[in-house]
């Protein structure tokens, strides 16, 4: 799978984003296996967990803009970044996180659709889609005020605030803070303790946790991306990508 690896051990799939050198930055390839992996976790009778995580210093620095810019995802039926997040959206299996360092973008949106979720104390979350011109997705304008109150959800969707694990912790999006050479340990011990149990009945706890808000999750979901494919042709998404190549500061005062 190239930068996305997978390893099944003990009823538990992990999923890794191998790409280290570039922080584990996403290309729409890397979508497309991330997507792939959860489908063939979800489909595996011998999978009863899936982990998700990133090797090196970083979980991921969000997309690859680079890749982005050249591989333009409007126009596609099911883009890979969709895929994606559908198919961790939609899982029934319960799905962990483990983040480190970088976490940006999608990195932390997706972790609204994770049941548990650990974080490294050098994790810095951040959500810059306004400052790229464009709108947060995965339903976060939903989950994230849903989770943390209109205010704090704020800070981080409309200012793009960074926040620290810790800062994560308090808000409800992490459930716990750990050093980074317990990351794994940690989320693999939690990912052992829900194999263990009943499978079924965990699945069906999850399902019902999730309900409530199921439907309305796929209406907002659905709702960002139309928003979103608008943005992206907008002048103030232009800019931050041409602000972006040229390394400079976007000047957004131009536009009402």
């Amino acid at each position: 799978m190239g930068h996305i690896q997978t390893e099944l051990h003990e009823d538990i799939l992990r999923i890794t984003i191998d790409r280290p050198e570039k922080k584990n930055a996403l290309t729409l390839a890397m979508y497309t296996a991330l997507a792939e992996a959860v489908e063939h976790g979800e489909a595996n009778p011998g999978v009863r967990v899936m982990l998700l995580h990133g090797n090196g210093d970083s979980f991921t620095a969000g997309n690859d803009l680079q890749d982005f810019m050249a591989n333009p995802w409007t126009g596609q039926e099911v883009p890979p970044a969709v895929r994606f997040m559908l198919a961790v959206t939609r899982a029934k299996k319960p799905v962990i996180a483990a983040v480190q360092g970088s976490t940006v973008g999608i990195g932390v949106t997706i972790l609204l659709h994770c049941d548990l979720v650990y974080a490294a104390d050098n994790a810095k979350l951040v959500m810059p889609f306004v400052n790229l011109g464009i709108i947060p997705e995965a339903g976060s304008t939903l989950l994230a005020p849903a989770l943390m109150g209109h205010q704090r959800a704020a800070e981080l969707l409309m200012l793009g605030a960074p926040i620290s694990a810790q800062r994560a912790y308090e808000l409800g999006l992490v459930n716990a803070v750990v050093p980074p050479e317990k990351l794994l340990e940690t989320a693999m011990g939690a990912a052992q303790a829900l194999a263990e149990k009943p499978a079924a009945a965990v699945r069906a706890t999850k399902e019902l946790m999730k309900k409530p808000m199921a439907a309305e999750v796929e209406r907002v979901i659905q709702d960002e991306l139309q928003v979103l494919a608008e943005r992206l042709k907008s002048p103030e998404c232009r800019e931050a990508l041409m602000a972006f190549l040229q390394k400079r500061k976007p000047d957004f005062k131009q536009f009402r």
